[in-house]
């Protein structure tokens, strides 16, 4: 594989690794909730990866091979595209509950 194949996969990582320490230095609480952040994500996920897969059945939406695993779910869609719709809302709820703390405090 070349790297760029990696190019997606790394920067949904890096968002992940830039937010992670906002849950024990700022004590977000977000991964100690794991049912409220499941309620939050599973609707964002679901009906996003549902909007993908119909955008990709009917040729409006594809994904440049230099850029993606070819780690491929049912559907054509890309791990990367799948943790995409985990991490950023997750980054963006821990951003939030870390910003939170700052101003109750």
């Amino acid at each position: 594989m070349r790297r760029s194949q990696f190019q997606y996969l790394g920067l949904v990582a890096a968002c992940a690794a830039v937010t992670a320490p906002l849950e024990a230095c700022l004590g977000a609480k977000v991964w100690r909730q794991p049912v409220r952040l499941a309620s939050a994500l599973g609707p964002t996920v679901a009906v996003f990866v549902a909007w993908d897969l119909a955008a990709i059945a009917r040729g409006h939406w594809s994904f440049n091979p230099r850029t993606t695993t070819g780690w491929d779910l049912p559907g054509h869609l890309p791990v990367e595209e799948l943790a995409f719709f985990v991490v950023i809302p997750t980054c963006a709820i821990l951003t939030l509950e870390a910003v939170r703390r700052i101003f109750d405090a």
